[in-house]
């Protein structure tokens, strides 16, 4: 059903999801355990430092720009995920850096570097995609390694595992929000679940950059 979010717009609209991506909801969800039970080194590190408050500040200055409650949402994530180099962000452990610019780089380059370099952590991008899954996202999204790892890819991947997190169940009333958010943050190892911790705490220090006590309020921001 159609739910409006208080912001003349119905909740299709607010999600900005693309109609090509609706379809993919029916693929395996990214938010089940079993699918994300897999390659724990590359979840041990956080991508970046914790967030600073002059960060949530800037934070805010995004939402005021009028953007949807989704995009908000992407740059919450983001801002956990990634920091300030956004879509050409690369985890902060990564010794042997990507190479080029992150996001004029093909996915077969990103895949090339992955495979050249063992050893590091590889999430990258606006949303710290670690290789397992940045593999399956592309190859639901029918992405071939031609294709460049621009802004516009990187927030269409992001929407499919926004859908994994239930994103539709959440706005039309059928998912709590501490729900969802735990569902994010199974997801997105920089956002802490309810128990204040990431979903992925202990391996090797793996933490959130937020506090659950920031990622609820902004949540409540974001959805008014």
């Amino acid at each position: 059903m159609a739910f409006a979010l208080g912001l003349g717009v119905t909740a299709a609209q607010a999600r900005g999801l693309g109609d090509d991506f609706v379809e993919q909801g029916k693929w395996k969800s990214f938010g089940v355990k079993a699918s994300l039970d897999f390659d724990p080194f590359e979840r041990a590190r956080a991508g970046r430092p914790p967030v600073q408050l002059h960060e949530l500040d800037e934070l805010h200055a995004v939402y005021a720009r009028g953007k949807t409650p989704v995009a908000k949402l992407k740059s919450l994530i983001a801002l956990a995920e990634a920091g300030p180099r956004g879509y050409n962000a690369y985890h902060m452990g990564a010794g042997t850096p990507p190479p080029g610019k992150v996001s004029s780089l093909t996915l077969g380059q990103i895949e090339a570097w992955t495979r050249a370099t063992p050893g590091q952590p590889h999430a990258i991008g606006r949303y710290q995609f670690i290789p397992a899954t940045l593999r399956s996202l592309t190859k639901r999204a029918g992405y071939g390694p031609q294709t460049r790892f621009t802004p516009q890819v990187q927030d269409r991947l992001a929407d499919l595992l926004l859908r994994d997190a239930k994103i539709d169940k959440f706005l039309d009333g059928r998912l709590s929000r501490k729900a969802f958010m735990n569902n994010l943050a199974r997801i997105w190892a920089g956002l802490p679940n309810s128990s204040g911790r990431s979903h992925y705490d202990g391996y090797a220090g793996n933490r959130a950059t937020i506090s659950w006590s920031v990622y609820d309020r902004e949540i409540k921001r974001i959805f008014q």
